[in-house]
């Protein structure tokens, strides 16, 4: 059966959760809306392509940093409302410098900074 992004269940705003997660680890890179076509244009181009609700625009992952993501798998949940990418990460995930966006911890009560920017 072939895949229909527009089965997928969108919010309000058209817009669906998407998280990245490295191919080789298995770890949660940063998560990002995608729209319908965003959806579209990764599974074309290979390069997560997600959509910025700021500046109401595409942007593909690493266009500008050169910290890319190639698309490895890309998977829906069992409810249809959220997206996994496997991706193929190349440098920061996060646009603080840093492998992933999930840097800081909450356990003890306190903000824990898990880990630093990558060395430029």
């Amino acid at each position: 059966m072939a895949f229909d992004p527009t089965t997928l269940k969108y919010d309000a705003n058209g817009l669906i959760p998407c998280i990245a997660q490295a191919e080789d680890t298995g770890e949660v890179l940063m998560m990002a809306w995608m729209n319908a076509d965003a959806v579209a244009k990764t599974l074309e181009t290979k390069r997560v392509t997600y959509w910025s609700r700021s500046r109401q625009a595409f942007w593909i992952k690493g266009e500008t940093s050169g910290h890319t993501q190639e698309l490895i798998d890309l998977r829906i949940d069992c409810d249809r409302d959220c997206l996994l990418a496997v991706v193929r990460q190349t440098g920061a995930a996060c646009h603080t410098n840093r492998r992933v966006c999930f840097y800081t911890s909450v356990m003890t009560g306190d903000e824990v900074e898990l880990m630093a920017p990558l060395a430029e």
